[in-house]
């Protein structure tokens, strides 16, 4: 089975300071599963919320897979509920509630035994100047690998 699934939010690491990173599954339809196999899938305006003691996956967008029938249509950035044991989310619902963390979901992606998996992280928002110092450090790597 070929990992064609592989969709990064790739302005996570900018916006945020990573603490901790969690796999999570996540819950699927089946026309959800084929719309991510064409690649058409979009996590990078995409957070984690909890409802009660559930963690979902919000404002995550999946286009409409061309080839489904009328019946098997879905909302595009429905609430997608994540999957993880019980005592990791006992301890991401005391970090957000308690020290005003976010979890942010980092990559969408298929595993190894064909599973779609998502990692999230427990995370802390960047103020401007952290921000400054992770351009600095970019432009500084990229030049450095430059080669004349």
């Amino acid at each position: 089975m070929k990992n064609k699934i592989n969709i990064h939010n790739r302005r996570a690491s900018f916006d945020y300071e990573w603490i901790e990173k969690y796999t999570a599954g996540i819950v699927l339809l089946g026309a959800e599963v084929k719309a991510l196999q064409n690649g058409s899938g979009r996590i990078s305006e995409s957070f984690c919320s909890f409802s009660g003691s559930e963690l979902y996956l919000i404002n995550s967008h999946i286009n409409r897979y061309e080839n489904s029938s009328v019946f098997s249509n879905y909302d595009e950035s429905r609430e997608r509920k994540l999957l993880l044991n019980k005592s990791e989310l006992k301890r991401l619902q005391k970090a957000v509630s308690e020290n005003g963390l976010t979890i942010i979901p980092i990559r969408l992606y298929r595993n190894d035994k064909g599973l779609i998996k998502v990692d999230i992280a427990l995370a802390k928002g960047k103020h401007n100047y952290d921000k400054r110092e992770s351009i600095k450090k970019r432009d500084f790597e990229r030049y450095n690998n430059f080669k004349f």
